[in-house]
């Protein structure tokens, strides 16, 4: 991938023109060659089954989104989802392979069943997925379902970090013939492709010292190989290490 330096469409633009694919992190644009595989290769069941994951893992990283932002601190140039996809990815694709399976199968997959499926695999393997991983503060593991706050406390001193996390009001199916299907708590649907990129839900960060205590709460299919699910940057890019 190359970094554009000059100021010109591709500073300016995401996306994909004339076989060259765009993605700006951060202030600065990037710049790589589309794939260019045949259709065939996205036909395959190992094929199927890593889109699957892969859609899966965008609606886990769009309904915590808010949360993530906050908990993890990006790698030069990549964002807070990357950083936790590149922690996270192998274990999340664990965790979601059996779901995965269902879903190539024919079954529609809803985000409560991979959050709980995720929780499940958390709860056997309570060291394996990073949900807080900040500069200066100790790592913070699931070992369950995803708390309702997180404490990420310094790695010296006393100071605390609290997360409140209030992510919630949005149904969103993988339905079986790919779609993606988001809801609201009054019943209004859409139907969207799995690229969405809206967020929902939000959270809210107290910093206290001394203290572990806070009250109150705060209001498309990929390419074969594809390993950043980038839920706002529609999925471009690659990931950081």
């Amino acid at each position: 991938m190359a970094k554009i330096t000059q100021v010109g469409i591709g500073r300016k633009s995401s996306g994909t023109i004339d076989g060259i694919t765009y993605v700006t992190r951060n202030g600065v644009t990037y710049a790589r060659s589309a794939p260019t595989m045949p259709a065939s290769a996205y036909n395959t069941p190992a094929a199927k089954l890593r889109q699957a994951i892969f859609k899966m893992v965008q609606m886990h990283l769009k309904l915590h989104l808010r949360t993530i932002k906050q908990t993890f601190t990006p790698k030069g140039n990549g964002t807070a989802t990357n950083r936790y996809y590149s922690l996270n990815g192998k274990a999340l694709t664990k965790a979601l392979t059996a779901l995965a399976e269902l879903y190539v199968a024919g079954e529609d997959v809803t985000i409560t069943d991979i959050e709980q499926a995720i929780a499940d695999y958390a709860a056997e393997h309570p060291t394996s997925i990073k949900i807080a991983s900040k500069s200066g503060y100790a790592d913070v593991f699931l070992t369950g379902p995803w708390p309702e706050r997180i404490v990420m406390n310094a790695q010296q001193g006393d100071s605390t970090i609290i997360v409140i996390v209030n992510e919630y009001g949005v149904t969103t199916t993988i339905n079986a013939d790919g779609t993606v299907t988001t809801g609201s708590s009054s019943g209004h649907t859409d139907s969207t492709e799995s690229t969405d990129n809206s967020g929902s839900g939000s959270s809210h960060t107290e910093t206290t010292d001394n203290t572990e205590n806070s009250g109150g709460s705060g209001s498309s299919n990929p390419e074969p190989g594809t390993t950043n699910p980038e839920p706002d940057s529609g999925g471009s890019g690659s990931g950081d290490e």
